[in-house]
């Protein structure tokens, strides 16, 4: 093997790599949509029984399976690379139907073409190079995980065993914008405030009743207010609901509630803060409970993951991503998981894209190859 032959037949799979991302965009893979999920994971199979490649699949009975692949370093019992991402999306039923998947002025579009089917594509295919032609210092794995989107409430527990058991993660989030990868990111909890009051008639017995949706009021204010910009705390109730009629007194409300911050210890202190409010009745009468619906922790840069950027970088550098740099992101993603148990990680290696969770989300498609080869690169630097 030489490192030409990798990176050369990477460069020659261009349109390969294109025709598998448009079979993978044009079919609905929700969070929520399990059949979905699964039909875009056996598209996956499809291609790694095609070239050889030993996959299988971890059954979830509620979300997508994951699906896991390998491509083994003959007698090496070494850990792996952990090559590492998610295929659901957030558009719901009928969205490839809507808006395929099409190319015009060296952009892709399509309901997950950057969050992040490309960046799956792009693993798998650098995965088959190393199978093909071999090299790979160490062995590789990927995993392709199907709920990432809500907050991986089946895969978490997938991730952080593969984590551990991996001696580097490279997670192919969609590059930045900038073309910078992402080497540090907020945590994230997604919570559902529920509140209960008293129905009455809102003219004839108006004084009988208590209102959930004025609790949530109260609260929802209570709780934006603990935003905190300088410390990259925020709070955001983005969903709320509630009510039986205009001339009745709201006999329950709910809100959703996104928290993202920095520091890990600043966690416990905004959790706190939210249960002290979520236990005050501000209406007298109501009462309120919070779930933690979906969690991410922080991506926080390690001496041992500030090295890891450093090779991929120098390995970007050779596939002619001169100007590549670290960046943070407010986004939240799996690569947390990893992180958190020790494992040097890296985020945001896939292919350039923009506009995610949006009808205008993108790929830039000559981003593919130079993306796949300096993954590539840096495997070849161990």
């Amino acid at each position: 093997m030489s490192q030409a032959q990798i990176t050369d037949w990477l460069a020659s799979q261009k349109q390969a790599m294109i025709d598998l991302l448009r079979d993978v965009v044009n079919i609905d893979s929700g969070s929520y949509d399990k059949d979905g999920v699964d039909a875009v994971g056996a598209r996956f199979e499809r291609h790694f029984t095609e070239h050889g490649i030993p996959c299988r699949r971890e059954a979830d009975a509620t979300f997508g399976d994951a699906i896991h692949a390998d491509v083994a370093k003959p007698g090496s019992n070494e850990k792996p690379v952990l090559l590492m991402g998610h295929r659901d999306t957030v558009f719901g039923k009928g969205e490839a139907e809507r808006r395929p998947f099409t190319i015009k002025d060296g952009r892709a579009y399509g309901p997950g073409v950057a969050d992040m089917k490309s960046g799956v594509v792009m693993n798998i295919f650098v995965a088959t190079a190393f199978h093909k032609f071999g090299g790979n210092p160490h062995p590789i794995k990927l995993l392709i995980t199907s709920d990432e989107e809500i907050g991986s409430p089946s895969s978490r527990p997938v991730i952080e065993r593969e984590g551990r058991s991996a001696r580097a993660v490279f997670n192919s989030e969609p590059g930045r914008p900038t073309g910078n990868i992402v080497t540090g990111r907020k945590g994230g909890i997604f919570m559902h405030l529920g509140i209960t009051g008293k129905a009455a008639h809102s003219g004839a017995n108006f004084a009988a009743g208590v209102s959930a949706i004025g609790e949530l009021a109260h609260k929802i204010v209570q709780i934006h207010a603990l935003t905190d910009l300088d410390k990259g705390i925020t709070l955001n109730v983005g969903l709320v609901s509630g009510g039986q009629s205009v001339n009745t007194t709201a006999p329950y409300a709910e809100g959703q509630i996104d928290l993202r911050y920095v520091d890990p210890a600043d966690r416990a202190r905004v959790m706190g803060a939210i249960e002290a409010i979520v236990a005050t009745s501000y209406v007298p009468g109501t009462h309120a409970t919070l779930t933690i619906k979906g969690e991410f922790v922080p991506v926080v840069q390690s001496a041992e993951s500030k090295a890891l950027f450093e090779s991929y970088q120098a390995a970007a550098r050779e596939a002619g991503l001169t100007t590549l740099q670290g960046e943070f992101s407010g986004g939240c993603a799996d690569s947390g998981f990893t992180a958190a148990v020790g494992t040097p990680t890296i985020c945001g290696l896939g292919p350039v894209g923009g506009l995610a969770h949006t009808p205008e989300e993108y790929l830039d498609i000559d981003s593919i190859v130079p993306r796949a080869q300096a993954l590539a690169l840096a495997i070849l630097r161990g």
